[in-house]
């Protein structure tokens, strides 16, 4: 498994259209890329913490893959309102050293 999250600053008096925007992307975008198993959008639970996007991949070359593809060219074009909400990001990747599941 392979881990990409990134880190979404959103002023609170834009977090719903930013939810919105960023919900229906994700929905319409993301269905179907190959590797990816599950996306998440994680809202922050204080003041001035960001909003982190999760996606879990099979595989770093997944991720790659997908970073170079049309359809994350057309999710980041396809929205370009978006940007207006966010005022900082950082994307980070990740191995999992350990997963443990301990409900089905």
């Amino acid at each position: 498994m392979f881990v990409a999250t990134n880190r979404l600053f959103v002023p609170q008096d834009q977090a719903e259209e930013f939810e919105r925007h960023f919900v229906g992307t994700m929905r319409t975008f993301l269905p179907g890329v190959p590797g990816l198993r599950r996306s998440t959008l994680l809202r922050p639970t204080e003041p001035g913490q960001p909003y982190v996007s999760v996606n879990e991949f099979e595989s770093e070359a997944d991720f790659l893959a997908w970073m170079s593809s049309a359809s994350f060219r057309q999710a980041h074009a396809h929205n370009p309102g978006l940007a207006k909400h966010v005022t900082s990001n950082a994307v980070e990747t990740f191995q999992p050293t350990e997963d443990l599941v301990l409900a089905p």
